[in-house]
């Protein structure tokens, strides 16, 4: 019992100020580790602190070239390639630019950017590493994977099952679920709200059937699943992913993909997808040439020019992410696939299909951390949008880190958290820039020795007289 009445010998002060609030912020805004989790629930890592006026250049082509583009032309442009024109290494912003252009698209489906001729979805894909997409097929696995989890199929669903008790059912009320769009989606996905609502879903399922763009699905397709039984089945996305992952690798599989599922879009109501490759080096950097012919190969069939409804239709427009050498590691393979004659890597003018990722400049950098700083602000309306940081000591960040957006924001990241650690430090200026730089900004140093004047060792010498 003695230990319930004891005190502790310190007490938590309560008044005492937070470690970041004299530089009037509730924290480090910037991450600690620069890089893009989509996943993560921490915004600064997640893509959801972003300036747009950054890559405002990059969005407008990338939305002239290929968003406002009639899906319906046969013209329109199916394969499209974002290269980094910055061969400094990662970190340049590509992955943050992909997932708020995946969100952009996905808000309204396109309608709000295409002015209504283009209801489209995006989805972001990324190769795994070490060489464990170097397949097409496994690529295509992903791809997959990826339409799954940005929910357009559940939502495909409910639009049919929506349009079918419009007609059938015209004065059912949605109540409450009717203001709440992902409520009404999960909604029409649920069996139990239908018999709550005494829906007959055979006579629902009869009239989803007639669906002119579900005509030529094959029977074993999921949403047939118990069509001419006495039980009516219930599919839900699920059912799909099941399905998929009973047939065999390989050509089953590319035709549910970039066949069958495209009916199943159209039917609900879309005409279009943009396929968004993140780091899509990871695929070629463990190939070997026949691989990476053959990958190409595949891809000109599914896109461009094989018997799958994709290559008629040109319902999925790719968009690959390359670093600035990618180019190079594939253009023998885009050659002698035939891929450089429908979506040259390297044109010999200028092309719509090509968007290149310019390097930072030093206002791109001044607006990427005004950003960061302002979602942790305290009060906005106190001392500048750069505070604690000065002019010089940005120049100075931007220079050391090559404008590098990552490494920027780590270099920001670093010299608050020392700046905090000193209490009568209020500002961030050129002097406690170079002051904590660190090691890592001499490495361009022109005095460190190279191979060629290193000093060397006889080892012959040193064999006969190891002493």
């Amino acid at each position: 019992m003695n230990k319930l009445l004891r005190k502790p010998s310190e007490q938590n002060q309560h008044d005492t100020p937070g470690r970041f609030e004299r530089f009037n912020l509730t924290e480090n805004p910037f991450p600690s580790e620069p890089v893009v989790n989509k996943d993560s629930m921490d915004k600064r890592i997640n893509g959801d602190i972003y300036e747009i006026e950054i890559r405002k250049k990059e969005y407008d082509q990338v939305a002239n070239c290929f968003l406002k583009q009639p899906q319906s032309s046969p013209n329109h442009l199916r394969l499209g390639y974002i290269i980094d024109t910055s061969y400094i290494g990662r970190g340049n912003g590509k992955s943050a630019f992909l997932v708020n252009l995946q969100q952009d698209i996905n808000k309204e489906y396109c309608l709000d950017i295409s002015d209504g001729i283009n209801k489209c979805f995006a989805v972001y894909v990324t190769p795994e590493p070490g060489g464990r997409t170097k397949t097409f097929p496994s690529f295509v696995d992903l791809f997959f994977k990826a339409i799954l989890d940005s929910h357009v199929v559940k939502e495909s669903l409910a639009t049919l099952r929506l349009e079918a008790i419009r007609t059938l059912y015209p004065d059912l009320v949605l109540d409450e679920t009717a203001g709440d769009e992902a409520l009404l989606i999960d909604t029409l996905n649920t069996k139990e709200w239908f018999e709550e609502k005494h829906i007959d879903l055979a006579k629902l399922s009869h009239h989803i059937f007639q669906n002119k763009y579900l005509q030529n699905l094959p029977p074993d397709f999921p949403l047939f699943k118990g069509r001419n039984s006495l039980l009516s089945v219930f599919v839900l996305q699920s059912d799909l992913e099941k399905h998929y992952s009973g047939l065999k690798t390989g050509k089953q599989r590319l035709d549910f993909v970039f066949s069958h599922l495209i009916r199943l879009f159209q039917a609900a109501g879309f005409n279009g997808a943009y396929v968004l490759v993140d780091d899509f080096e990871r695929i070629p950097d463990f190939q070997s040439a026949r691989q990476k012919r053959d990958f190409a190969l595949e891809l000109r069939s599914c896109l461009f020019d094989g018997l799958y409804f994709n290559a008629r239709l040109g319902f999925y427009d790719f968009i690959l992410v390359l670093h600035a050498g990618v180019p190079r590691l594939i253009e023998d393979a885009w050659a002698q696939s035939g891929m450089e004659n429908r979506a040259p890597i390297s044109p010999q003018t200028a092309s719509k299909h090509i968007i290149p990722f310019e390097k930072l400049s030093r206002d791109h950098a001044s607006l990427l951390l005004k950003k960061y700083l302002a979602e942790y602000r305290i009060d906005p309306k106190v001392f500048s949008p750069l505070f604690p940081f000065t002019e010089d000591a940005l120049s100075k960040i931007g220079e050391l880190s090559e404008y590098n957006a990552a490494k920027i924001l780590k270099m920001a990241y670093d010299l608050l958290d020392k700046a905090s650690e000193t209490i009568d430090q209020v500002k961030i200026d050129e002097a406690f820039v170079n002051r904590n730089k660190g090691p890592q900004q001499e490495s361009s140093d022109k005095t460190i020795p190279t191979i060629e004047n290193a000093d060397s060792t006889d080892l012959q010498r040193k064999a006969r007289d190891p002493d």
